[in-house]
């Protein structure tokens, strides 16, 4: 059994599609009450995480009382994390709220022999993902400045395709160049994403791809039309080891997902 004392532990939370008041609903499911039951068992079954990454999506209705919120929900567990935009995000409203030394949108974070680089995909007003330049040459500098630690990439869109038609009209729209410059790369040792609402665990060429499943609801697999699941909320675990190798699993809530209504118009 490999040594868990010698390894960053990091806690993956996605697509919580959070809402203006505590109360509400979205498809029947309020979405709140599932991201504290996420993190609520996280947490007792781990008890300690070196970091939490939220990958995007954070809220359905982006406004500074869910942000504050999701923030406050945060800071119970005095635990530094990383926030990412997702297509349904506010990007200046996170930086706003998520602002403090602790929880933050840094986008590059050294801890041990690693790096964490955040890239934001987002195209304000629009479902699907891009890296823009600036984005890009972000990534190449912060590759090119620590060629001595590994690298995970965390992201909101996928890049590499679901085989669910509807969602991969989705995908970073560039990716090819995200994959040639991974390429040139071999201290780049994962991805993982969000926005996909299901399990993604690929190797591409020397690189793990991870994609996690939402705090809410989940995408139905291989659909070519949208269609959601009552498959139980989760979370992803990531385990970095100094010398490269990762270790990822998802873990689903014991408790069912009620409530989950059929959508007529999309979410």
């Amino acid at each position: 059994m490999p040594d868990k004392t010698n390894c960053l532990s990091i806690l993956q939370l996605s697509d919580l599609h959070i809402l203006a008041a505590p109360e509400d609903t979205m498809l029947g499911i309020n979405t709140e009450h599932y991201f504290h039951a996420c993190l609520k068992q996280a947490f007792a079954k781990k008890q300690y995480f070196d970091l939490i990454i939220l990958t995007g999506d954070l809220a359905q209705e982006p406004c500074l009382a869910s942000y504050r919120r999701i923030l406050a929900s945060l800071e119970v567990y005095q635990t530094p994390c990383i926030c990412l935009p997702g297509n349904h995000d506010d990007y200046q409203l996170m930086q706003q709220v998520f602002g403090t030394e602790r929880i933050n949108c840094r986008k590059q974070l050294l801890l041990d022999n690693w790096q964490l680089i955040s890239l934001n995909s987002q195209i304000p007003g629009e479902p699907r993902g891009r890296l823009s330049v600036e984005e890009l040459d972000f990534l190449e500098s912060a590759l090119k400045g620590h060629q001595d630690r590994h690298a995970l990439i965390a992201i909101h869109h996928h890049c590499l395709e679901t085989k669910s038609s509807w969602m991969d009209t989705m995908i970073i729209e560039n990716s090819g160049e995200l994959w040639a410059m991974v390429g040139h790369y071999s201290q780049v040792k994962a991805i993982t994403t969000g926005h996909i609402h299901q399990i993604m665990d690929i190797q591409n060429a020397n690189v793990r791809v991870l994609g996690a499943p939402s705090t809410c609801f989940q995408f139905a697999p291989y659909c070519s039309d949208f269609l959601v699941t009552d498959t139980a909320p989760g979370y992803r675990l990531i385990d970095l080891y100094a010398d490269g190798r990762i270790e990822s699993e998802v873990i689903r809530l014991a408790e069912p997902l009620i409530g989950l209504q059929d959508p007529t118009h999309g979410y």
